[in-house]
């Protein structure tokens, strides 16, 4: 999967549960044999980066905007509308306010503070925590709009898109078909011709800045240009050069312009750069150039530092299907047209819709981007893809007009806030079906999965006491002020399959879901509730302090009852925010802990809390009634758990992020220490310890003399299962030194080869599991040896004497001793050949002996080296009778 093999490159770390680290791999495959990402939050963050660099895609309106916008583009935090006669930015501030304290998380404290008391400390987007009346919530988020118009430009400029892109944009907006919106083209570049006398615009950039070429023909004046801003307080250029627009809402920096032509092939910068005129009017000083040739005049507006932290809009969800095309969802700017200038802030007001993007394998193009939503505020917040590639989203709507298809399971908003689920078909130009899920308050989806007959299986939160329950479901009454809920959709989306709360009398909710072959839904979370709902010999029946704790939950397929339900957690706060099944059941669960006693198992990885916050992995058995392993992850500050995945092999992939500067690394890992305030980690767990094995076969052999010679290395797991991806180091003494390393295939098993001496003798094989990957071989770590004899061509005198000869044509010598020495042996053993007398090779041997013995000691025969050889001729002196 080309696309996951770039985004691992930027790995913090590969860590390994009960000591054992093995190498991480591009994909893995899930319960149902398809390829599944590493984790949807390591695909997030370097996803990001990669989406950073694509090109901007404009988009030619087609009724998607304004009618006198002719193309616009829409990126993370921005939507840039294009004009004949102005251009206009939108932008999104660093700090977004969440609409709904029904999505507000516990908050991780100042380092330099005290912890706060775990009750009441909260981080956003966490929905157990208090509540407003509904009545008071206002959801708000400051933006600015920044003009710039074209000063005595031509109004009938002629805009065309250049280079067309693969991608399409599909906008369903509103609930009216007739007005939605598909296979809208897009372009690298928007060219405005003659947009002033002699001189054309051209637009084009990436995710993080935008450009602006005017290209200046021969004979016309760049001083016609005139740019107008609007929305900025102040303009001013500084001490670099670059123009400064201050808005209410921070400042947005367009760099020194470029100024070039290109003459002979190679450019020739001029210089030059921006001139202020009055009210806020810029234009360019350009020194003496060359007027019989173009003049491009390139100005570089840099908004990624606006953004800031708003990168984390770009993905609320991501999901990878099997030929490595991954899905984002999250939420964007609207393409509402602002008919004002500067900052703003929006109450209520669409400024957010959801989407969809689907990029290529490489990360380097859009296959397509699906905008959906209505008049108010809409936002992706989990995604699932089928093996067909249709992509299954879940989020929050709070328009009244988000669009849904005839026949869905509920067609209209029926309370403040709704969850919604849409289906897209592969080429995200079609709603196969499209519903809002929700009662008469506050319901979120966020986690979504997608079951083999093709049902959506969602988790959330709701406040609602009517949200839609099927009759016979687990729980059908809203048991606190807020509950998770797990609802199971057919696939035509017409109907509830079932549907049911989960929780208790306070605060609960549901952040991930997954679902295994049979249908089974394995829920995580985390509650506040003292009777949250668990089962008879569950793990851990009682909830384990006033912070609250996670809970797993694993429901039937007819989602009437509960397989088993535990919480999982210590004295302090701990969430659930991933979870994964393999094929047997085993449910694999990771989050985040502020608990100095959340349950570890022996032998574990890390089995203290390092810093305020640590994530956490946990593997429960198919009952729930154990944990196989559990393990703490995380340095001295706050780390997180936010996604999880399982292979076929029970290795377990998770990602999440750390602000700690300690983060457990390891050796030869890409990224070994932090590269900022907050960074993504990504690590491989492995049911693996002092109880595995690691056998070599064959335990001995004998092989003639320069043949090859194969080992296997077989790793097993504590429970006799084998252990793909595990790096097996092998160490070869004796008569020959050498090794390698090899990973462990499906099987468990690693071969290792090498060729034996030309000589007789005898080798040792070791060879160990490097669980943790750091080239040294540790206590706890499975070993194994074998042996190896060689047996010479034969045992004849003259068959000893060649392999005389291979042995000082080996050894590390004076070329002058080893030619004297090869030539000695080599004319001994011609005298043999042709006398068949042994009388005049033993007086050949003799002379050898004596230059043998003469160079004892010294700098080119070692003392070991001069022992061995005089043993070597004593030896066929005995077999010639001398």
């Amino acid at each position: 999967m080309k696309l996951l093999a770039h985004l691992t490159k930027a790995i913090v770390s590969t860590v390994i549960v009960s000591g054992a680290l093995v190498v991480l791999s591009a994909s893995v495959v899930s319960a149902e044999g398809r390829k599944i990402p590493v984790s949807p939050s390591t695909a997030k963050a370097h996803l990001q980066e990669a989406y950073g660099k694509l090109p901007l895609s404009f988009e030619a309106n087609r009724g998607q905007a304004d009618p006198q916008v002719r193309f616009l583009s829409r990126a993370t935090g921005h939507t840039l509308f294009l004009a004949p006669t102005e251009a206009v930015l939108m932008l999104r501030s660093r700090e977004r306010v969440n609409r709904y304290s029904l999505n507000v998380k516990r908050a991780p404290h100042d380092a330099t503070t005290q912890p706060p008391d775990d009750s009441t400390a909260r981080r956003p987007n966490d929905s157990a925590t208090q509540r407003p009346n509904e009545s008071t919530i206002e959801p708000h988020n400051d933006s600015t709009v920044l003009r710039m118009s074209f000063v005595g430009a031509n109004p009938k400029t002629r805009m065309e898109g250049q280079e067309g892109l693969p991608g399409k944009a599909n906008y369903f907006l509103g609930n009216d078909p007739k007005k939605w919106r598909t296979h809208v083209p897009t372009y690298a570049k928007v060219h405005y011709q003659d947009l002033y006398p002699g001189i054309d615009l051209i637009y084009y950039g990436n995710q993080r800045q935008l450009e602006h070429d005017f290209v200046v023909r021969p004979g016309a004046d760049p001083g016609s240009i005139a740019l107008s801003f609007q929305g900025a307080d102040k303009v001013e250029v500084d001490a670099q050069g670059d123009l400064v627009l201050h808005t209410a809402a921070g400042a947005i920096r367009q760099r020194k312009p470029v100024i070039y032509q290109e003459v002979a092939g190679l450019r020739r910068d001029i210089a030059g750069g921006y001139l202020l005129r009055e009210k806020r009017t810029v234009g360019f000083k350009v020194d003496k150039y060359d007027p019989s040739r173009p003049l491009i005049i390139d100005p570089v507006l840099i908004y990624s530092t606006y953004l800031g932290g708003s990168s984390s809009d770009v993905a609320g969800g991501i999901a990878v299907d099997a030929a490595g095309n991954a899905y984002v969802t999250g939420g964007i700017l609207s393409t509402d047209f602002p008919t004002t200038a500067g900052a703003f802030q929006t109450t209520l007001g669409g400024d957010l819709d959801a989407f969809v993007t689907k990029l290529n394998p490489t990360g380097s193009a859009l296959v397509y981007s699906t905008f959906l939503g209505g008049s108010a505020f809409d936002e992706g917040l989990g995604i699932a893809v089928d093996a067909a590639g249709n992509a299954y989203v879940t989020g929050d709507t709070d328009s009244s007009n988000f669009p849904t298809t005839a026949g869905a399971f509920q067609t209209t908003l029926d309370g403040f806030l709704a969850a919604f689920v849409t289906k897209l078909n592969p080429t995200g130009s079609a709603l196969i079906y499209s519903t809002y899920l929700g009662g008469s308050s506050f319901d979120e989806g966020l986690g979504i999965a997608v079951g083999a007959a093709g049902n959506a299986y969602v988790t959330g939160d709701t406040r609602s006491t009517n949200f839609p329950i099927t009759a016979g479901a687990f729980q059908t009454t809203l048991g606190g002020s807020a509950g998770a809920f797990v609802t199971k959709l057919n696939p035509a989306g017409s109907a509830l399959v079932y549907s049911t709360y989960l929780g208790g009398s306070n605060n609960d909710d549901g952040k991930g879901i997954a679902v295994d072959l049979t249908g089974n839904a394995y829920v995580t979370g985390d509650t506040d509730s003292s009777n949250f709902p668990t089962t008879a010999g569950a793990f851990q029946t009682t909830l384990g302090g006033d912070g609250g704790d996670a809970f797993v939950t694993k429901l039937n397929p007819a989602g009437s009852a509960l397989v088993y339900s535990t919480y999982l957690g210590g004295s302090g706060l701990d969430r659930g925010l991933g979870v994964a099944v393999d094929a047997s059941g085993n449910a694999y669960v990771t989050g985040d802990t502020r608990s100095t006693n959340f349950p570890t198992t022996a032998g574990a990885f890390q089995t203290t809390l390092d810093g305020f916050a640590d994530a956490f992995v946990t593997k429960l058995n198919p009952t729930g009634s154990a944990l196989i392993y559990s393990t703490y992850l995380g340095g001295i500050s706050f780390d997180e758990g936010l996604g999880i995945a399982v292979d076929s092999s029970g290795n377990a992939y998770v990602t999440g992020d750390t602000t700690s500067a300690d983060f457990p690394t390891t050796t030869g890992a890409f990224q070994a220490s932090a590269g900022g305030a907050l960074d993504v980690f990504v690590a491989k767990f492995a049911e693996i310890g002092p109880s595995a094995t690691l056998t070599l076969q064959p335990p001995a052999a004998t092989n003639p003399v320069n043949t090859q010679h194969c080992v296997t290395a077989t790793v097993e797991d504590a429970g006799g299962s084998p252990t793909l991806g595990m790096t097996v180091r092998f160490a070869v003494t004796g008569s020959v030194t050498t090794g390698g390393a090899a990973a462990t295939n499906g099987s468990g098993q690693a071969t290792f080869c090498y060729t034996g001496p030309q000589i007789p003798g005898a080798d040792t094989i070791a060879a160990y599991a490097d669980m943790n990957n750091n080239a040294a071989q540790d206590p706890s770590e499975p070993t194994g040896t074998a042996t190896k004899t060689w047996v010479g061509g034969g045992s004849s005198p003259g068959a000893q004497l060649q392999d005389l000869i291979h042995l000082v044509d080996q050894m590390n010598l004076t070329k002058s001793l080893q030619n004297r020495l090869i030539h000695d042996l080599d004319k001994t053993l011609k005298d043999l050949s042709n006398t068949k007398k042994p009388g005049k090779a033993c007086k050949d041997f003799d002379k050898i002996i004596k230059d043998v013995q003469n160079k004892k000691g010294q700098q080119d025969l070692t003392a070991d080296e001069t022992a061995d050889l005089l043993n070597r001729i004593n030896q066929i002196q005995t077999s010639l009778g001398c």
